[in-house]
Parts: C-alpha cells; sequence; structure tokens
C-alpha cells in the first residue's frame, strides 16, 4: 500500500462522479466509517481492512483518507425508499412513513421527511427530490431485515409475542405472577400496579394519546411503562425502591434510555398524588402541551 497515493474522501468522490455528501453515506451504510460522539466520521475496522487511513495536515487538520485506486463498482448497495419497503410488507407508503416515525428514525418536516440520529445509526440516508427540493429518506436494503423493523410491524398488525425485557422465561412468569395487570384505568388499560393506573388515568383524562407496556424501537428487548408518539415520549414509573433487583432492572433501564437517546419522563412515589403539577411541567420540555 506503501506506493499507492491517498486520497481524501471528497477527493475520491470527485474521481468517481459522486457527491462528497453520498459518497459518506454510501460508506457510512457499508460499515467502512461511522459518527462519533462529537458527530465527527471515524473509521471502523473495516474501513481500516480496506485501506482507509487518519492523514494529518496542518491546513485541514485529521481526514480519513484512501487508496486512490479503489474501485467503488466492487462496493455496490441498493437503497430502498419507504415506498419500496411498504410494499416488501405490504403496506402503503403512507403506513410506511408512519411506522418508520413511530421507530423514531424519521420525523415529519413541515413537508416531507426528515431523518433522526436513531435513522442514521440503521443505515438511512437523507435525500432530497431534485425538482422541489422535498426531503425524503433512503434505507439500504438490508433494512428490510431489521429486528426492530420487523417487530414494529408485527406488533402494530396484531402478531408479535411479547416477551418481557431481559428475562428468561421463568422470571417472566415469576414477574407476572408478583406484578399482574389487574388494575383497570378508565381507558381500558390494564396496569400492574395503583400509581400506573393514575398516570394512564391521567393521560386520558388530558386527551394524551398513549400506549401502555410499548416496546422501545431497539434492538434489545426493552418496554416502556407509557409511550405517547406525541414528541416520543416515554414515561417511566419507578416503584418497590427497597427491592434489589428492581433496582438492578431500573439501572439497566436508564442506561438503554441513556444509550439510545430516548426522551424519557421518570416519575416516583412522590409524583403520584402530584401529577397536576408535575405532568404538565415534564410533557411541556417535549413539546406537548396540555389544557
Amino acid at each position: 500500500m506503501s506506493n499507492i497515493k491517498l486520497i481524501s474522501t471528497t477527493s475520491l468522490a470527485k474521481n468517481s462522479s459522486l457527491s462528497p455528501k453520498d459518497l459518506f453515506a454510501k460508506f457510512n451504510s457499508l460499515g467502512f466509517i461511522e459518527k462519533n460522539e462529537e458527530d465527527s466520521w471515524t473509521l471502523t475496522e473495516k474501513g481500516i481492512s480496506l485501506g482507509g487511513e487518519y492523514i494529518e495536515n496542518k491546513q485541514y487538520g485529521r481526514y480519513i483518507a484512501w487508496p486512490e485506486n479503489i474501485d467503488l463498482n466492487n462496493f455496490k448497495i441498493e437503497i430502498i425508499t419507504a415506498t419500496k419497503i411498504g410494499q416488501h410488507f405490504d403496506l402503503s407508503a403512507r403506513k410506511m412513513n408512519v411506522i418508520l416515525s413511530e421507530i423514531g428514525w424519521t420525523k415529519k418536516g413541515l413537508k416531507g421527511w426528515n431523518l433522526t440520529e436513531q435513522g442514521k445509526k440503521a443505515g438511512g440516508i437523507q435525500s432530497e427530490d431534485f425538482k422541489s427540493g422535498i426531503p425524503y429518506v433512503q434505507w439500504p436494503i438490508e433494512i428490510l431485515n431489521n429486528k426492530t423493523l420487523i417487530s414494529t410491524i408485527a406488533d402494530l398488525s396484531g402478531n408479535s409475542q411479547h416477551e418481557e425485557p431481559n428475562k428468561t422465561k421463568d422470571e417472566q412468569v415469576d414477574f407476572r405472577e408478583k406484578f399482574e395487570a389487574k388494575h383497570r384505568a378508565t381507558d381500558g388499560h390494564y396496569t400492574r400496579s395503583k400509581a400506573e393506573m393514575l398516570i394512564d388515568n391521567w393521560l386520558y383524562m388530558f386527551e394524551i394519546v398513549h400506549a401502555y407496556e410499548r416496546k422501545l424501537p431497539i434492538e434489545e428487548n426493552v418496554y416502556s411503562d407509557f409511550y405517547i408518539p406525541a414528541g416520543k415520549v416515554y414515561i417511566e414509573y419507578w416503584g418497590y425502591e427497597n427491592d434489589e433487583k428492581y433496582l438492578n432492572r431500573k439501572k439497566q433501564k436508564q442506561d438503554i434510555y441513556k444509550k439510545y437517546n430516548l426522551n424519557l419522563i421518570e416519575l416516583e412515589d412522590k409524583d403520584i398524588q402530584n401529577l397536576d403539577d408535575v405532568l404538565p411541567k415534564y410533557l411541556l420540555k417535549f413539546g406537548i402541551q396540555t389544557f
């Protein structure tokens, strides 16, 4: 490799008649590069094996360079839209876009759809219509095998079989026996505690659409106590503070929410008797108004 010239991603794109943005997106989808916490591109092991290296330059700083003789035709990636994804699952493009938003991979703009950080991690590529400029999102064809997408579609179709998060079958039986969903809320939800019933009733009375025990849009099999589609907000009620197993489970779930940067409202026993004061303030932080 020492006799082969290394050039930047931008220069490689120009040599290949691609826009730098498209080539960065392609390399990201192929797993050659990824974004770090500072929103900068970094090489993966796969990218390094391809010949990618970091170059230090006094003028431009640190950047990724590639062998100039890379044949990009050998790295084809099939890109599909929400319409094609919908056709695969026998769903309309409109419903597919709603599902992608429900998962948290896209969000509705004034016109069209915009990619979220979670969507980027799933391989989404932000694009726009050449004539109208309306934004839309493209996806690598591998998205059709994404577990989160498949399970969400199954949930909405009524074909899913839920299991408690991070638990063996014996633990699941024990959990359900110990915390049976027997508290009926006003909207018909059966919750596992009186506190959860009071939260559910509060959301219902303030006309806030919500789900109970909604699966998080991630690979891990984790469920929230409540989910509010408007604002993509999750609510967790933490009780049983004197139970060691429960506290370990609480810490694991909190770490999951932080890992995926999900919108979370956390409620404790002291909040339950003050929901009229507490919840409006928490919800407003995520753009949800109550009246």
